[in-house]
């Protein structure tokens, strides 16, 4: 008889953090499922080194319907008992064009939207639904930021997309509280990290984008975590045991 193994839905896991999460993510006899618009070959050798299994699914999370149907389908079929736990970590996000909101291109900012807060509220939602017979322990991880606490000019689309997310985890945790098996959540910012995300601010003009002088310093003291740093500190809080207590949380404590 196998024993049951954790599993893990990961977004946007094909570069960054999200690619470092994956990689650490994959421990033999685990199943990780990744949401992302490319897969990646490195991860698949990497589960079938270790013995874990790998699933990953091209997926544009701007089609946010759509990959919510897909999940919970596929959640539909496994056994409530195949699994020793089960975690969504909603992780993708993209940042709209720097620059003040009057300018803003509304298809760039409705994408931002989509893939920033839609998407894990419609992920989150078909998860909790499809699991919702499941007796093992589940968790909801959403990866915020401080932008989505502090304002920021020309920051508009992604400040606001990570105040919704930690807002809708806040009000989620409350429906969650009131059920016999209610899952976890936490909406997590997982401090400051080298991404692209990093160097397309360091890399904006100056008058489009005032607080660029600040992200340039982040770089040159030394301030940024790597993804591999942060993906560990960011899956040390998922296995805390008081994990969930405070919805809303920062790893810089």
């Amino acid at each position: 008889m196998n024993t049951p193994h954790p599993l893990t839905v990961l977004t946007g896991a094909s570069r960054g953090m999200g690619l470092a999460l994956a990689g650490q993510l994959l421990q033999p006899g685990h199943t990780l499922l990744c949401l992302s618009r490319h897969a990646s070959p490195a991860l698949q050798d990497q589960a079938q080194a270790c013995g874990a299994h790998l699933v990953q699914w091209t997926q544009d999370l701007a089609q946010g319907a759509e990959a919510a149907a897909r999940l919970s389908q596929w959640l539909g079929g496994q056994s409530p008992t195949a699994f020793a736990s089960a975690t969504l970590i909603n992780n993708a996000g993209v940042i709209p064009r720097i620059g003040p909101l009057r300018d803003a291109d509304a298809a760039d900012l409705a994408n931002a939207l989509r893939v920033g807060l839609e998407a894990p509220m419609l992920l989150t939602a078909a998860f909790l639904k499809a699991t919702d017979n499941w007796t093992v322990p589940r968790k909801v991880l959403n990866i915020s930021s401080g932008l989505g606490r502090r304002a920021m000019a020309s920051q508009a689309g992604y400040c606001a997309a990570k105040a919704g997310m930690d807002h809708f985890t806040r009000c989620l945790a409350l429906d969650e509280a009131q059920r016999p098996h209610g899952a976890k959540v936490c909406s997590l910012a997982p401090g400051v990290i080298e991404t692209d995300m990093q160097r397309t601010l360091r890399a904006a003009d100056d008058a489009a984008f005032p607080d660029r002088a600040s992200f340039v310093g982040l770089k040159d003291q030394g301030l940024l975590s790597s993804p591999h740093d942060a993906a560990a500190r960011v899956l040390g809080w998922l296995a805390r045991p008081d994990f969930g207590a405070d919805p809303v949380a920062d790893v810089r404590g």
